[in-house]
């Protein structure tokens, strides 16, 4: 029986971490421009100008409202029958375009809340210090936003690389993809090759919420070192 399993892992595996490089592909720089977008974002709502604000809080809550995937349909089939060229996308490419806009919604919202909890009291003392407004939140708000900040973005994160299980309906060939296919092969086996894509997904995500945990504590500690001097 034993035999029977590591057999089946030898032989599936190459395409499991075939499908997992794909994964990290698309999760990874996914991850980073939906953080950029979803921090600008954050900041701009943070401000609560008249009409940005209200506009970017439509956006937010259609995003976070919506399934996610109905989002990469719009983004592989609607827009690009629009007859707009640069909105005619391949699969890579709707793939990330979605993943980074739908995380971008809860990046920003984080970001946002964050700013808005440090106290009132710290940037009107930075503003009678003559500091100006891009100042006052570079050295100011965010660096004790920033551990508001860590904790839930890793969660974000998580969620981004767990949304990939579903990228195989636009045509990509990511982890369970690779591992549907070989079920269809090994129908006995299909138990075992869920645990093996679980088993890659929890080691591809467990590192990411070690680290936030780490880089929570890094900033704690530097926050109560700076307060200290």
């Amino acid at each position: 029986m034993l035999q029977e399993y590591f057999s089946t892992a030898v032989t599936v595996m190459p395409f499991l971490l075939q499908g997992f490089l794909e994964t990290l592909k698309v999760s990874f720089f996914a991850i980073i421009a939906g953080s950029v977008l979803g921090f600008v974002i954050g900041v701009a709502r943070s401000y609560r100008i008249r009409g940005v604000h209200q506009v970017l809080g439509l956006y937010i809550h259609l995003l976070r409202g919506t399934p996610f995937l109905v989002q990469l349909y719009l983004f592989y089939f609607v827009l690009p029958s629009s007859g707009v060229s640069w909105l005619t996308w391949d699969s890579v490419t709707a793939a990330f375009v979605s993943l980074s806009v739908y995380t971008s919604s809860y990046v920003a919202e984080i970001v946002m809340g964050a700013i808005l909890a440090v106290p009132r009291g710290q940037t009107e003392g930075a503003m009678t210090l003559g500091l100006r407004p891009m100042q006052i939140l570079r050295l100011v708000v965010l660096p004790q936003a920033m551990r508001l900040i860590v904790q839930p973005m890793s969660g974000v994160y998580v969620m981004l690389i767990k949304s990939t299980a579903i990228l195989s309906v636009v045509g990509i060939t990511e982890l369970t993809r690779q591992g549907e296919v070989f079920m269809i092969t090994y129908p006995s086996k299909s138990l075992f090759i869920y645990a093996l894509i679980a088993l890659i997904y929890f080691l591809y995500c467990y590192p990411l919420l070690r680290l936030a945990n780490w880089v929570e504590k890094r900033v704690a500690g530097s926050l109560a070192a700076t307060s200290l001097a």
